[in-house]
């Protein structure tokens, strides 16, 4: 493999941005896309989110691209969390858009705070408005 330094910020939402995202299952559900964007190749630096939409700051190698990269993350989160953490007859889906942000190794901190953040920016309203769109 060639060498590659590729930074993208990623979000993407709930299907009708439902608040279905609570504390007992985003670690299982973060998890689960950390070990998925690793079994991908990409190099997972920072994931969070609220209630009804996720963050994710990762390098994605070339040899994929970003539109197979969040298919498959988005794809398999919801059959694991369909199979595993849905309460009888309410199907999780994530909604069918997302948004792709690139940046230089420079942001790569600030990034990553702004990831590790969510919840406060989101209380504070500090939000970047630019990087929570999520393509719906």
């Amino acid at each position: 493999m060639s060498f590659w330094q590729l930074y993208y910020h990623f979000v993407w939402a709930t299907k009708d941005r439902l608040p279905l995202i609570s504390p007992d299952k985003e670690s299982h559900l973060y998890d689960f896309i950390i070990g998925k964007s690793d079994s991908l190749g990409a190099i997972v630096y920072a994931i969070n989110g609220t209630e009804n939409h996720i963050h994710l700051v990762a390098s994605v190698p070339p040899t994929i691209a970003l539109s197979e990269f969040i298919k498959r993350i988005k794809g398999s989160s919801s059959h694991d969390w369909n199979q595993n953490l849905a309460i009888a007859g309410n199907a999780f889906a994530w909604q069918g858009g997302y948004g792709v942000f690139s940046f230089g190794q420079k942001q790569l901190d600030w990034a990553i705070a702004y990831v590790q953040n969510q919840k406060i920016h989101h209380q504070n309203g500090s939000i970047v408005l630019s990087l929570e769109k999520d393509g719906e």
